[in-house]
């Protein structure tokens, strides 16, 4: 036989071999009452087949086809097989939708040749597993932003994931709230949100950024090859045994995409009423509305203020196994043990609205709210502090007196308003200073008698550890290797507006922000500029800080 009768021989066996394959696909398929497809003819997505990690597509006999919406078809061998269950299990649980097919072994092998030239994630979860090895190897070498930024110079050229990896590290050992990446036109700068400062850590060179992009990208679950519209994923990472939740934001920009990653670290809301920084006499208050089986509390300040936090260690402080508590937020930041937390879903219908009236029929003792924003969520929420529950929810106003007339803008009416609610708070928050660099300095007679205007009339609850005078000393922010210029994590300064029975009556008449701040003031509230004054003069702050966040103090 000469060489192209042999040749078309061996060409003959296996297409003979592959039919046989196609036909024994085809009948398995309509065994288990399973589609059949042919993956000859088919383009298998490469975003899809990214999902899943070689190893574990080679040993569940399985391969993602495409993906679109988190429904992900996959191709398998056999259905029955216990590592391709274990391999769909695991995809369902990180919230995929999937739809089976049977196809051949051939189709399979062409689907796992793709493999060689991709990057794979490690875990279909989308988890990144930062070991307690490599963190305690990087905290050597990270302590700071300079240092942050050497290890990063190092990796330019490095592999995406050792790069993504070691700005996550980066930002878990320098308490980083917010991750940003900004293409420019000649590179990409990130930054991090550090004490609610932005600081510049390195300018990565656009190749690089690429890689990390895409990284980031596949992690989030997000397209790949979309790059002119707005993508919004999350993935996790566990450090040291702690899972911590990363949001990822993608926007179209001039010069690439955008990128910002919120850190979700679950320690924050680890924390007690106390370590927020809320002065003693205001914890009192706190401590006394919290015990109070009906009505609401609020908590108003714009976005970044602390608002979630201070409710979340509210409800840590209330939390206890005769207690039913549940909430509807958007999104669930934070996990807590104990309670039912649900997130709204208004693609589903599963809205504030709707969801707030199927809470009440759950017989709750005390209810979250993330957000107050309309109507009809104000409405249900106020009903449900008159009728049995603790509310505990958040506002967008200026300060705690502006939340009454935002009500009423809403639609609610006074007669309502008056009862339901025990307590408003407004916050904001503080850098505090870093008690190891601080520098004392005596008080300018010109901020002497500014705080003497601000602090005029405080309520004797209010308490001063040092008198003021003109032998007063505050302090200024120096900078060492243990801070960030000069600050050291953050605290609260608030202001409680109780509705006591005099206040009450007011709000049935409906009445102006200035008449509700005189009458608050002469029953003793302590006002946010207030409070930032106390916490200046017993050496918790700055006037700078505080005037950065709450304005001007000099008259």
């Amino acid at each position: 036989m000469d060489f192209k009768g042999e040749k078309k021989q061996k060409e003959l066996l296996t297409k003979v071999r592959r039919e046989e394959e196609e036909k024994r696909a085809k009948l398995l398929a309509k065994e288990t009452n399973l589609s059949y497809i042919d993956l000859s003819f088919i383009p298998i997505e490469s975003d899809a087949i990214k999902l899943i990690p070689e190893e574990k597509a080679v040993k569940a006999n399985a391969t993602a086809i495409n993906e679109e919406y988190k429904l992900l078809h996959l191709g398998v061998l056999n259905p029955n097989n216990k590592e391709t269950q274990l391999l769909v299990s695991d995809l369902q649980k990180s919230g995929y939708k999937v739809k089976i097919f049977i196809i051949s072994k051939s189709s399979l092998k062409k689907a796992l040749s793709q493999y060689s030239s991709l990057e794979t994630i490690k875990e279909i979860t989308g988890q990144i597993d930062i070991s307690i090895i490599a963190l305690t190897e990087l905290q050597k070498k990270i302590t700071s932003v300079e240092t942050l930024k050497k290890a990063l110079e190092e990796l330019f050229g490095a592999k995406a994931s050792q790069i993504v990896e070691a700005v996550l590290a980066g930002a878990l050992i320098l308490r980083a709230s917010d991750i940003h990446f900004e293409p420019e036109k000649n590179n990409v700068r990130i930054r991090l949100r550090l004490d609610g400062i932005l600081k510049d850590i390195v300018d990565v060179p656009s190749a690089t950024y690429f890689l990390a992009l895409d990284r980031i990208k596949l992690l989030s679950g997000l397209k790949l090859n979309i790059h002119e519209k707005a993508q919004d994923g999350r993935f996790g990472i566990t450090s040291g045994g702690e899972a911590i939740e990363i949001r990822t934001s993608v926007l179209p920009g001039a010069y690439g995409e955008n990128i910002v990653m919120r850190v979700l670290d679950p320690r924050a809301v680890k924390i007690n009423l106390q370590d927020l920084g809320i002065r003693e006499d205001d914890l009192a208050i706190i401590n006394q509305e919290l015990q109070r089986p009906t009505g609401m509390i609020l908590s108003t300040g714009p976005t970044g203020s602390g608002k979630t936090t201070t409710l979340y260690a509210f409800i840590k402080k209330i939390l206890t196994p005769d207690v039913k508590i549940i909430t509807i937020e958007d999104p669930v930041e934070y996990h807590i043990d104990g309670i039912s937390q649900t997130q709204i879903e208004p693609e589903k219908g599963y809205t504030f609205e709707n969801g707030l009236r199927s809470i009440v029929r759950q017989d709750p003792d005390v209810i979250l709210v993330g957000e107050i924003r309309d109507y009809e969520t104000a409405e249900i929420a106020m009903h449900a502090a008159l009728t049995g529950h603790l509310g505990l929810s958040t506002l967008h106003t200026n300060d705690a007196i502006g939340a009454i007339p935002r009500l009423i803008d809403l639609g609610i009416k006074t007669p309502i308003i008056a009862p339901a609610i025990n307590l408003i708070m407004a916050q904001r928050l503080l850098r505090k200073i870093c008690p190891a660099c601080a520098k004392k300095r005596l008080i300018t007679e010109k901020e002497l008698q500014n705080f003497k205007k601000l602090i005029t009339n405080l309520p004797p609850r209010a308490e001063l550890k040092n008198k003021l005078d003109e032998k007063s000393q505050i302090l200024e922010p120096q900078g060492c290797k243990d801070c960030h210029e000069g600050y050291l994590g953050r605290i609260a300064v608030l202001e409680l507006f109780e509705i006591s029975n005099e206040i009450e009556k007011m709000i049935l008449k409906s009445p102006t922000e200035a008449e509700l701040k005189e009458v608050a003031l002469k029953s003793g509230m302590i006002t946010m500029t207030q409070d930032a004054v106390i916490k200046i003069l017993n050496g918790i702050t700055t006037i700078e800080e505080a005037e950065r966040i709450l304005g001007s103090f000099r008259s």
